[in-house]
Formats: structure tokens, sequence, C-alpha cells
């Protein structure tokens, strides 16, 4: 945190002054489709599903409001390998508007209908696209990603659904060879701000392979991150490497209620020397 913000008495007042992102990030699930090259959680079809429950997310939600924060988001794993997701973020969504990040694969028949449920002014879903190449895309996330990803997106923007992408770079977040992917992600019907370009960030898989920026806390937004192992700093926090989880940024293992680990987290931001943070353009 900077010198120059004062010290709040509350979660809420921190989040007002910024001391405090205003986001809570939780990971529903650690299992996946995929296997991607530089996946912070080594997911996989063949990772635990470590899953927190419909009501503890629920319940994140509403202490979340509650306590002063202002938004959420869910990752994984893949989410939608999760029977009840779709319904359990409408009911999320009635606290604080989400963002919900997914591969896209999975969206064909049944799965597409409830995606398409998701169709709320205060939910966004986000869909990872790395290349406007197929091979490349591929090379990365694993095979027809690609195209069952640019498949999927206007097939949701049609039915009303907010739709994200995310693209993981190694490279410079504003290299000019990224032109053609922004291109073709604004022909899917993708709004200009909500294309993200972020970095890949040297932990999990992406530490295995030598991937990535290296990232120590004060690099990563401190935003509060739920999961079924505990409550860490930021939604770069629980990765996992060679099978075992990192403690390296856990802050409890408690989760709920959930003024624990948010108390925990400002103490931690408290603690932290002077200086820019988050500046890696991780977002």
């Amino acid at each position: 945190m900077t010198d120059t913000i004062a010290p709040s008495d509350t979660v809420a007042d921190a989040v007002r002054s910024g001391e405090l992102p205003g986001r809570v990030w939780l990971y529903s699930n650690y299992n996946c489709n995929l296997a991607c090259s530089y996946c912070l959680t080594e997911s996989s079809p063949r990772s635990e599903r470590r899953q927190l429950s419909a009501e503890q997310m629920i319940a994140v939600a509403e202490q979340a409001k509650n306590l002063g924060f202002t938004a959420l988001g869910i990752t994984g794993g893949e989410p939608f390998l999760i029977p009840w997701l779709p319904e359990t973020a409408l009911a999320m969504a009635e606290s604080l508007p989400l963002v919900l990040l997914t591969n896209g694969t999975l969206f064909t028949g049944d799965r597409f209908e409830r995606a398409a449920r998701l169709a709320h002014p205060d939910i966004a879903l986000q869909i990872s696209l790395d290349s406007h190449l197929p091979d490349v895309n591929d090379m990365a996330r694993g095979p027809d990603n690609f195209a069952k990803v640019v498949q999927a997106v206007p097939l949701l923007i049609a039915r009303g659904v907010r739709v994200r992408i995310a693209t993981t770079v190694s490279g410079a977040l504003d290299d000019p060879l990224l032109d053609p992917l922004k291109q073709l992600v604004a022909s899917l019907g993708v709004r200009e701000d909500d294309h993200l370009i972020r970095p890949i960030v040297r932990r999990g898989r992406a530490d295995e392979v030598g991937l990535g920026i290296r990232a120590v806390a004060r690099d990563i937004p401190n935003e509060l991150t739920i999961t079924a192992d505990g409550a860490f700093w930021g939604s770069f926090g629980p990765t996992v490497r060679s099978g075992r989880l990192d403690t390296d940024l856990l802050l409890t293992r408690t989760i709920l209620p959930l003024a624990v680990p948010a108390a925990a987290l400002l103490a931690a931001s408290r603690g932290m020397p002077a200086g820019t943070d988050a500046r890696l353009g991780i977002r």
C-alpha cells in the first residue's frame, strides 16, 4: 500500500479508500477438462475437485456485501464442471455483481442452455482466448479449444450473456502482434473494454516449465481469495506446484465467517512496505 492512504477502521472503509480492492474471488473447484501449460493450480481432468459448496459460496457473497466489498469473481479449475454452478452464480449475483471465469469449451447441449441462463445485468462470463491462430492457441490450452471458444462466444452474446475475453501472454501487454487477436475478439461481438490482456505469472504449472514473470505479494492485487483450502492474498495466491499447494500467500485456513480472512488480509496489507503495488498489469 502507498504511504498516502490513511488507515481505515473497517473493511468497508478500506475498500472505499482503495486500501483494499472491492472484489472477493472464489475458487469453486480445482478440477478441469483442460490442462493448460501455464495453469496456476495445475488443474486437469485428474485433479482433485477440492470444491466449495453452494452454501459456502452464497454465504461468502452475502457476507462480502455486508462487510463492504463491491464485487465477486468465480474461478477454478473449470467452474462449469459443477452442475449447480449456474444457479449458485445467480443466487450470488443477488448480493454483488460477479465475473465467472471459464475456458468456454463445454457450452454444448444442456450446458449451453444453463450458461445462457446467466444473461443477467450483474454477471459476466470471462472466457480465455490467447491467440488468433488456432494452432498457437491450442498449443497452450488443448486441442480444438480455439474452435469451441469462437463458436460459443457469439451464441452466448446473442442470448444476452455479457462475455469478456481474457488473453494471457508471455510477452508485452501492448505488443502489436496482438492486434489481429483484438480484431477477432471484436468480430465475435465482445466490447473493447471487455478484452483483458494479462501476463503469465510464474506460479503453478508455469513455474514447472519456466514460463512467465516472477511475482511476489506486492506485485499481485491484494484481492481476498477464498478456496476450499483457505483464504489467500490475491487470485494468483492459491497455486499448486508439483502437486502441492503453495502456502506463501495463505492468509488463514478459516474462510467463514468472512470477517476473519478479511481482517487477516487488511492486517497483511498494512504490513507491506510502502511502494507501488500490482505493477505487473495483473487484473
